[in-house]
């Protein structure tokens, strides 16, 4: 069956597709031993794909999580800072990624998982999957703090 390069690296667990598609752009993806430096499609069936001299494959066993994400740690696989992130709150073998995003003073359900397809269904803005944040902050914001907020 063939697939295009960034979404096999993403059902691999290893990069989101738009990742996916930087670690190609970068030169850190072979296809049968040879660079590529372009999207391409492969054959998951034949195709050996290699990932920083890696071989890769999609995962067997998808796994998701729920998580009750806590203040204080960031919504990544790693931080280039040291900060603690959703991944060490949780203990499994298999390499997972967040679904969306919680900032650092925020806390909420967050999902995990290593399943690149419902992940991008999810994120995608193709999809428009509503999401739902309530925050709450000190004081009454003024007029012009709120449209501020309103303007990102």
């Amino acid at each position: 069956m063939k697939e295009r390069i960034q979404k096999y690296i993403a059902k691999c667990g290893i990069a989101s597709r738009r990742k996916a598609e930087e670690l190609v752009l970068q030169g850190k993806v072979k296809v049968n031993g040879r660079l590529i430096k372009e999207i391409v499609s492969v054959d998951t069936e034949s195709d050996i794909v290699e990932v920083d001299g890696k071989v890769i494959k999609p995962e067997e066993k998808k796994v998701y999580i729920m998580l009750n994400k806590p203040t204080g740690y960031i919504t990544s696989v790693m931080d280039q800072f040291g900060r603690k992130t959703v991944i060490d709150l949780v203990d499994v073998k298999e390499r997972i990624f967040p679904i969306g995003r919680l900032d650092y003073d925020t806390s909420g359900l967050l999902l995990l998982t290593n399943d690149g397809d419902i992940a991008n269904k999810l994120m995608h803005p193709s999809r428009e999957v509503d999401k739902v944040y309530i925050a709450e902050v000190e004081g009454v914001p003024t007029k012009e703090e709120m449209n501020q907020f309103k303007r990102g």
